[in-house]
C-alpha cells in the first residue's frame, strides 16, 4: 500500500502552493535480508531505499524505471548517501517507509528517507543524492515537467 500525504506548512505567503506530500510505502522484512539472528543486514536497506525510489517514480512522477533506462537512455546512480541506523529491524515486521525531496539541484534531487517500525519507532534515516544522467552517463538537466512532478514532493530543510 503506497500513497502521497500532504504536508500543510508547505504553502507560502506569496503563493497558496499546493502542499507537498511525502510518498509513503510498506516494506515486509523477509527472510533474504536478514541474518541468521533474524535482523536485517545492513546492505539490504540500500536495495530498500532504491526500491522506494523505484515506485515513487513509477507510481507518483510517472516515470517507470524500465521507461526512464531503456526508453529515454537516462539512469539516475546515487551519488551520495548517509544512512544512520537507529534501532534493528526484524524478520516479519512491517516497516513504513517515507520519501520526500530535500532539494533539486540541474541534475540532482536530494531525498531524505525514513523507515519506522511497526509502533512508528524509527529505525533507519538516510539522505540520497541522485543525479540524472543521459545516455553517455553525464548529468543532465532534469525536464521542466519532471522537475515540477518532483517539486510536489519538495519538504523544508
Amino acid at each position: 500500500m503506497r500513497h502521497s500525504v500532504a504536508d500543510p506548512s508547505r504553502a507560502t505567503a506569496a503563493a497558496p502552493a499546493a502542499a507537498a506530500r511525502t510518498f509513503q510505502s510498506q516494506i515486509r522484512i523477509r527472510f533474504g535480508q536478514c541474518d541468521p539472528a533474524g535482523i536485517v543486514f545492513f546492505p539490504r536497506y540500500m536495495e530498500m531505499f532504491n526500491n522506494l525510489v523505484e515506485d515513487w517514480c513509477r507510481e507518483e512522477l510517472d516515470l517507470g524505471f524500465a521507461e526512464l533506462h531503456r526508453g529515454r537512455g537516462w539512469g539516475v546512480p546515487t551519488v551520495h548517501l548517509e544512512v544512520d541506523f537507529i534501532a534493528p529491524s526484524f524478520l516479519g515486521e512491517l516497516l513504513s517507509a517515507t520519501l520526500a525531496v530535500r532539494a533539486l539541484g540541474t541534475s540532482s534531487i536530494r531525498l531524505a528517507i525514513e523507515l519506522k517500525g511497526p509502533a512508528g519507532d524509527p529505525r533507519v534515516r538516510a539522505e540520497s543524492v541522485l543525479v540524472l544522467t543521459d545516455a553517455a552517463r553525464r548529468p543532465c538537466a532534469i525536464p521542466a515537467d519532471l522537475r515540477a512532478r518532483m517539486d510536489a514532493f519538495r519538504v523544508a530543510d
